[in-house]
């Protein structure tokens, strides 16, 4: 069984439309956060620890060395490459910034677009002309939106520093520039339940939305909730809990979304817990088992 087959994956998506694998490789454009440089706020997301999903000493290499670096680590040939924009918020810089550190990756050979991970509160025309302009030359573009919950009572609880109305109003201007949005949703968020989960996937696909991607929350170091755990004053999702909302997610989903994540990893070092967090192949596998028994994608519709 792969999971392919049950859900709309964008390696499935991509190779159908340019007739071969494509990956994705991380690139640390060394930026920073609105929200936690004082631009919009201070102390980040309670979740948030740039160290759990990012290589700290990888700004120090320029955006081609590190492309380079990344195909070496991955060891594949006859394949191509999203260049993703991942640590922190990639609009947050000047646009003339942003086109010289876009267009290193682009000028780089088997590049054929960007996934650019930001804020809904950290885009403006410039920067959107800028992305659409791209696209418009036949490379791929994506943006990557955090949005973790629909629920406004949550989004403050984790000092996310915008309300869902924000992320409404990004979803529409991105869609007026004819660009493709994928949302983040983080299951297990402090006091949400199942409803919140399935409540927030309804707005995001009310709203409009080409792609999603699915995360527990995972506790990791250096982060606010790590403190707040330790004080036992945090509880985690079980896989099988996380698996079982997933899945029901993913079924309740149109076939036509595509989904680039559907679980998530902290690195060993950094994860505190829960421990499953630390093998995203294990909760894979069990998400693919359950969509082959009830349904896959779009099948509770």
């Amino acid at each position: 069984m792969q999971l392919d087959y049950y859900v709309n994956t964008l390696g499935k998506s991509l190779k159908q439309k340019y007739g071969g694998r494509v990956r994705k490789l991380s690139i640390d454009g060394d930026f920073t956060c609105p929200n936690r440089d004082g631009t919009l706020g201070r102390g980040g997301c309670t979740f948030c620890s740039i160290d759990s999903f990012a290589d700290k000493k990888a700004a120090e290499y320029s955006v081609s060395e590190q492309i380079q670096q990344r195909k070496l680590e991955l060891k594949h040939q006859d394949i191509r490459y999203l260049a993703y924009f991942q640590a922190y918020t990639n609009t947050h810089a000047e646009v003339d910034y942003l086109r010289n550190l876009y267009f290193q990756a682009l000028n780089q050979p088997d590049i054929i677009g960007l996934c650019v991970g930001t804020r809904p509160d950290c885009l403006n025309s410039a920067v959107l002309a800028l992305l659409a302009d791209i696209r418009s030359s036949g490379k791929e573009v994506w943006l990557e939106i955090g949005l973790q919950s629909a629920k406004n009572e949550t989004l403050k609880k984790i000092n996310r520093g915008h309300d869902f109305s924000c992320y409404q109003q990004a979803a529409k201007t991105i869609a007026q520039y004819e660009l493709q949005l994928c949302c983040h949703l983080i299951l297990g968020l402090p006091g949400e339940h199942y409803a919140d989960y399935k409540n927030t996937l309804h707005k995001v696909l009310e709203t409009g939305v080409q792609g999603l991607k699915l995360h527990p929350l995972h506790v990791v170091e250096n982060s606010p909730m790590a403190r707040t755990w330790r004080a036992n004053r945090l509880s985690t999702l079980t896989q099988e809990e996380y698996v079982g909302a997933a899945a029901s997610l993913i079924q309740l989903t149109p076939k036509n979304i595509i989904y680039h994540r559907v679980t998530a990893q902290a690195r060993p070092k950094t994860l505190v817990a829960p421990q499953w967090c630390g093998n995203k192949w294990q909760p894979i596998v069990a998400i693919t088992k359950k969509l082959h028994e009830t349904g896959g994608q779009g099948s509770r519709l």
